[in-house]
């Protein structure tokens, strides 16, 4: 069933459906902001950023196109960083509940689930980005507990 949100033909779907059925799931970290304002952050010209990322593309650590950088588990992995799927399990005080979702909800995560059950939110990140969710998390009012999982291998 094709959401009523977007359009497409009886073709695009099968196509989308086959590109589904054929791909791998990867993890991908993307930047969406213009060079110009990531060259500023690392103080040099846009023209210089460019010419970096050009080689960064063409080893394989990024994509680039329109508006957006994707980085690589390649360029992760040459950064020495893990990763790995990570899963925070957290109880949260009940009646701190909607200020405690709102916050946990704009957390840098892969995925924010809210369950049944003996947890209430379950997070699921990389292993490269869990010491920074965990700090943020930390701050975060109504928290009373956190679980720690770290895959160490995919099974299936």
């Amino acid at each position: 069933m094709v959401s009523e949100k977007v359009k497409i033909t009886k073709r695009q779907e099968q196509i989308l459906r086959k590109l589904l059925e054929i791909s791998k799931p990867v993890t991908v970290f993307t930047v969406n902001l213009k060079q110009q304002t990531i060259a500023s952050k690392l103080k040099i010209s846009r023209q210089a950023l460019s010419l970096h990322l050009k080689t960064l593309r063409e080893k394989g650590l990024i994509r680039t196109g329109r508006g957006f950088i994707d980085i690589t588990s390649n360029a992760v992995s040459v950064l020495g960083l893990e990763t790995s799927k990570a899963f925070v399990a957290l109880r949260v005080d009940p009646s701190k509940r909607n200020k405690a979702y709102a916050k946990l909800a704009k957390l840098p995560a892969e995925s924010v689930y809210r369950l049944t059950g003996d947890i209430d939110i379950l997070i699921i990140t990389t292993q490269g980005h869990l010491d920074r969710l965990l700090k943020e998390v930390s701050r975060v009012e109504g928290v009373k507990e956190t679980k720690t999982y770290v895959v160490i291998e995919k099974i299936l």
